[in-house]
């Protein structure tokens, strides 16, 4: 049984996790860190990594990014796995992940779901073929008004699987108001919808001369999130010092 301590347990997606842990065989949520108290979670809540005296075999994070400098430092110092699901990191935090990896397993992965992660291999695959005959790259991200970091970790990552396709030869446009000019065919635009209750939706569009190819993926539950959170978390139990990600998850699933 791998034992999981929930950094951010009182939040939407902590509380979405907790649970799901308690219908999913192998994992159990043993304590929460979270600011907040809430006795109604069925395990321990401390307000600090440091205050918390509960025996773990790995970490799960959704919080926010700026928890998150903290939270490294304390896993590689404890030699603890860390699942890191938080989105919006600064380059520097991005750095810090690396540097931690070298100290304990971290998992990093923008987005949890395991249709996500599939998408950014179909758009890879497809880059080479569509974007290497011209076609214009678009990614239009749509999200809940609650969320903060624009836009999505998600978004990034498409765009980051079509370059890498294309030997790093794009760069991103985020807004097209300040400058009157045509767009670059070297570019690929990234545009943010923030509004209502918006679970999740991304659109990876090749734009040619006549024909139009979209892969699309929506999320209508956070569960989705979650469920990938733990299917993460006991893959990393256990693991060697390294930096993981889903596509790890998934393939030794296969």
């Amino acid at each position: 049984m791998v034992r999981m301590i929930m950094h951010g347990c009182c939040g939407a997606m902590g509380r979405t996790i907790t649970g799901l842990a308690k219908d999913m065989d192998g994992i159990s949520v043993v304590a929460g860190i979270d600011p907040r108290q809430d006795e109604s979670l069925g395990y321990p809540v401390f307000s600090s990594l440091e205050e918390c005296d509960v025996e773990a075999d790995v970490v799960v994070d959704f919080t926010s990014a700026r928890a998150v400098d903290h939270l490294l430092n304390y896993c590689a110092e404890k030699k603890m796995p860390l699942v890191l699901c938080t989105t919006g990191l600064s380059p520097e935090q991005v750095k810090l992940v690396e540097e931690s990896s070298k100290k304990t397993a971290i998992l990093r992965s923008a987005n949890m779901s395991l249709g996500i992660n599939t998408l950014l291999k179909l758009v890879k695959d497809a880059a080479r073929v569509l974007a290497g005959a011209g076609f214009d790259v678009e990614i239009v991200e749509k999200h809940h008004n609650q969320k903060l970091d624009a836009p999505s970790g998600t978004a990034l990552a498409l765009a980051d699987s079509v370059n890498e396709a294309m030997n790093g030869q794009y760069h991103y446009k985020y807004d097209r108001t300040t400058e009157r000019a045509k767009r670059d065919p070297m570019e690929i635009g990234i545009s943010t919808v923030r509004g209502g209750s918006i679970v999740g939706e991304h659109d990876v569009i090749f734009a040619g001369r006549d024909e139009v190819v979209t892969f699309s993926h929506t999320a209508y539950s956070k569960a989705i999130f979650g469920k990938g959170a733990l299917e993460a978390a006991m893959f990393l139990a256990g693991k060697p010092a390294g930096l993981y990600d889903m596509a790890d998850v998934i393939e030794a699933a296969s």
